[in-house]
């Protein structure tokens, strides 16, 4: 039996914390689990659930360090989201005035995709699957 069973979340620090919770929630969809303000951080944690079940945990700290390069920076490059049909995907984003790069196939599986970044510039991807 294997060691992991699966993704569980996934953490991001945001500089805004309003602007952030909006762009997932009311521009992405995903449903609000818990939010907490933690008074000893001056700190919000926001946990969304994405249709499978699994989840992004949403941070707010005081003044967080920028992201050092885009993706290239050492440690997690980017965050994926599997859509059933990429093209109503981007569709649906470019509506809500989020701007994706052309999409794009991936030479190894064959599948497409695109990128797009939250309001902090973390760049996200779309996958067709």
């Amino acid at each position: 039996m294997p060691l992991v069973k699966g993704l569980h979340h996934v953490a991001i620090i945001c500089s805004d914390y309003e602007a952030s919770k909006r762009f997932y929630v009311e521009q992405l969809g995903l449903e609000v689990v818990a939010e907490t303000y933690r008074a000893a951080r001056h700190s919000y944690k926001l946990d969304l659930r994405l249709p499978d079940g699994s989840q992004i945990e949403l941070f707010s700290f005081p003044k967080p360090p920028s992201r050092p390069s885009r993706p290239e920076a050492c440690g997690l490059r980017h965050l994926s989201f599997a859509v059933a049909d990429l093209t109503a995907a981007v569709a649906e984003l470019a509506a809500k005035g989020i701007e994706s790069e052309p999409i794009r196939l991936d030479e190894l599986t064959g599948k497409r995709f695109t990128f797009f970044k939250d309001p902090d510039d973390l760049p996200l991807e779309l996958y067709e699957a």
